[in-house]
């Protein structure tokens, strides 16, 4: 039999009866992860997922990457099947591991008993099988604490399985469980932390980014594209919504005080996206912010941000610092890239000394003197939607 894929699923196993709609999202998101791979069957059985390539020309290693991307899954595996048979699985592990089996020096086997119908226990199967290894392979020795390798053995319903150490998922829940969400995508390193760890909960988001040509470069654009095409294997399918920003900051800086420019100009990046998601049926806005980080994530900041939209904020870094966010960003493949120089538009007039614990009353007193209604849908009427899809 071929290799093929085992996916343990999360926590969506303690949900009740909408238990089968997690797995449906989450069979769903499989499938389209794997059609550049070839063809696969997919089903779910006793809380794991079969991935199993239907001819040869499927590509199961470039699966299996794709695999570790998936939320949802918390563990996955190359295994080969065999028969539910002891000299089955003690062939079978001997072909597939030998190589392991043969460099390793220390070992242990376990075994998961699914099919309770199988005549010998998780214990008695371990031990006949790590018996036999032990006699074929000389150089090995058994360590059931600390072993260099663990050989898996699984009996379930259809078939047994033989595997050596998996790996750990992606974990969350399936992207597009939980609803659809806004996210404001810059060009740090935080946002697409934020979006990530939003989807991770089961989110399904389009990227909101606001661009201030000429003050911010057509590089600056790209860089943000190609940071919402990084996130698309862990959020599939994205579409970013590009806000010409230009004539709402140099409308700002004439009339609005110097010291409350940023957090006005937030305000407005917040109207904006509150109408994208309004437009979308999407239910909250996510932010990379982190309290503290800057004059304007303050708490008095982030309240008047905030104040101007009906929709949660979902604020997901808020109690990291940079150091964890940084870490999470080199995991998911997005540091490199948000640390290339391309200027931002939150950096377009920074004001020599912002305000840091703003009122909501000076603010919208410092707002007074804007059509604040018209210079926002100028903004949303020119927005240009790029999509972006896996191989985009």
């Amino acid at each position: 039999m071929n290799e093929m894929i085992l996916l343990k699923l999360g926590e969506m196993v303690l949900k009740g009866l909408n238990r089968r709609s997690f797995e449906d999202k989450l069979k769903g998101n499989i499938v389209r992860r794997l059609r550049p791979c070839g063809d696969f069957r997919v089903y779910t059985r006793q809380s794991t997922t079969y991935v199993e390539p239907k001819d040869e020309r499927a590509d199961v290693e470039g699966a299996y990457e794709a695999m570790k991307k998936v939320f949802g899954v918390v563990g996955l595996s190359l295994a080969r099947p065999c028969e539910k048979d002891k000299d089955a699985m003690l062939k079978t592990a001997m072909e597939y591991l030998d190589d392991r089996l043969r460099t390793a020096k220390t070992f242990k086997v376990e075994t998961r008993r699914a099919d309770k119908s199988f005549p010998m226990t998780s214990i008695q199967l371990s031990q006949y099988v790590g018996g036999e290894l032990d006699e074929a392979y000389p150089n090995l020795k058994v360590d059931v604490h600390n072993p260099e390798l663990t050989v898996y053995l699984e009996v379930r319903d259809y078939a047994a399985y033989v595997h050596a150490d998996p790996e750990l998922g992606a974990g969350g829940l399936p992207v597009g469980t939980t609803g659809r969400a806004v996210s404001l995508l810059s060009g740090g390193i935080d946002s697409p932390v934020a979006s990530w760890m939003v989807a991770k909960r089961g989110v399904a988001l389009d990227m909101v980014h606001f661009y201030s040509y000429p003050y911010t470069s057509p590089e600056a654009k790209e860089k943000v594209l190609e940071l919402a095409r990084l996130l698309v294997p862990w959020c599939g399918r994205v579409v970013v919504h590009v806000v010409p920003f230009t004539a709402i900051q140099e409308e700002l800086r004439r009339k609005v005080p110097e010291e409350l420019f940023t957090i006005v100009m937030r305000r407005f990046m917040m109207r904006i996206a509150d109408k994208v998601a309004h437009r979308i049926d999407a239910h909250a806005i996510v932010t990379g912010e982190s309290l503290g980080q800057v004059a304007s994530q303050t708490m008095e900041a982030m309240g008047c941000t905030g104040a101007v939209t009906g929709l949660p904020v979902l604020r997901p870094c808020v109690g990291m610092d940079k150091e964890e966010i940084i870490r999470i960003a080199r995991r998911i493949g997005t540091l490199e890239t948000s640390i290339l120089p391309y200027e931002d538009c939150c950096t377009v007039f920074t004001p020599r000394h912002p305000r840091l614990r703003p009122t909501r009353a000076e603010v919208e007193r410092a707002e007074e003197g804007l059509d604040i209604e018209a210079m926002v849908q100028q903004a949303f009427d020119q927005i240009e939607r790029v999509i972006l899809n896996l191989g985009a």
